[in-house]
C-alpha cells in the first residue's frame, strides 16, 4: 500500500519505515497517525524479521505538527479525549509490534518524536543526535508518550526531563537508557544489529517481546507461572528443537543463511 506520510520498503526480511514529513522535520499530524496505525497494525501478519524506523530529511521526528496542534486550542475536552486517544493507539501498536523494530534517530527527537524513540525495541542514534521532552515549555505533558518514556528511562531521570523540558544529547540519552548505542556510522550499526536479528530464531524473537512484556507488568506470583510455561513450549517447538539440535550438533540453525 502507499502511504502519503510514509516511506515504507521490504527488502531482504526488513521493512524500512520512514517518517516523510521533512519539510516539518517529520512531525506527526492526523494523517501520519492514521497511517502509522494502519501500517504497524499490517505488520502482526508480516513474515519479514524486522523493522527499521527512521525519519527522512534532517530529522528523526519534531514531535506534534504545530499547524495540528493550532487546532486544539478550540478543541473541547471531549474532542482532546478523542484526538488523545488516536496517538495513543499510534503508540500503542508501534510498541506492540510482534517484529524487533529498531530506530535509526538522527537530528532531533522532541516530545513525541522521544515517544517513538521508546517504543523502539532497539534505538540507535547518530552522535550529533538531540532530544527533548519540551511540552512543558507549552503548558502540556508528555502524557500519551509516558507510559514507554517512563518504562525505558525510569522515574528519576523522568522527573529530571519531564520536568525542565530540557534539551540532552545522545551521550546522556545513552547513559538514562533512551538509546543502548550511539554510533558514528549509524547506518553501519543499524546493519549490525539486523545481522544479530538475523542469526535469532524469528519465533523466539516474538515471543520474548510477549515474555518481557508479561514479566515487567505482572508481580512474580504471575510472571514465574508464565516463564515456565514460555520455555517448555520453545523446547517443544519446532523452531526450539530444530535450534537446539544444530547447537548441539555444532551447525548452524535452520534460520541462519
Amino acid at each position: 500500500m502507499t502511504y502519503k506520510t510514509l516511506l515504507v520498503e521490504e527488502r531482504d526480511g526488513v521493512v524500512t519505515v520512514a517518517l516523510n514529513r521533512p519539510e516539518v522535520h517529520n512531525a506527526f499530524n492526523d494523517e501520519l497517525i492514521a497511517e502509522a496505525i494502519e501500517l504497524f497494525d499490517s505488520l502482526a501478519h508480516s513474515s519479514a524479521r524486522a523493522v527499521v524506523l527512521r525519519g527522512s530529511g534532517a530529522n528523526f521526528c519534531a514531535g506534534a505538527d504545530l499547524n495540528w496542534m493550532s487546532r486544539m486550542v478550540s478543541y473541547t475536552r471531549d474532542e482532546n479525549v478523542r484526538d488523545s486517544a488516536k496517538l495513543a493507539k499510534m503508540y500503542a501498536v508501534m510498541n506492540e509490534c510482534p517484529l524487533p523494530v529498531v530506530g535509526r534517530i538522527h537530528g532531533a527527537a522532541i516530545g513525541g518524536g522521544v515517544g517513538l524513540v521508546a517504543v523502539c525495541d532497539v534505538a540507535i542514534c547518530a552522535r550529533e543526535s538531540k532530544f527533548g521532552l519540551s511540552e512543558v515549555k507549552l503548558g502540556i505533558l508528555p502524557a500519551v508518550i509516558s507510559p514507554y518514556v517512563v518504562a525505558k528511562i525510569g522515574e528519576t531521570h523522568a522527573r529530571a526531563l519531564f520536568l525542565t523540558g530540557e534539551r540532552f544529547d545522545a551521550e546522556r540519552a545513552l547513559r538514562i537508557g533512551l538509546v543502548h548505542r550511539v554510533a558514528d556510522d549509524l547506518d553501519a550499526a543499524v546493519d549490525e544489529t539486523l545481522a544479530q536479528l538475523r542469526t535469532s530464531g524469528p519465533e523466539a524473537v516474538r515471543e520474548a517481546k510477549k515474555l518481557i512484556a508479561f514479566v515487567a507488568q505482572n508481580p512474580p506470583s504471575d510472571a514465574v507461572p508464565y516463564t515456565i510455561e514460555a520455555i517448555a513450549e520453545r523446547r517443544i517447538s519446532n523452531e526450539g528443537q530444530a535450534g537446539m539440535d544444530a547447537f548441539l550438533k555444532k551447525e548452524k540453525a535452520p534460520w541462519v543463511k
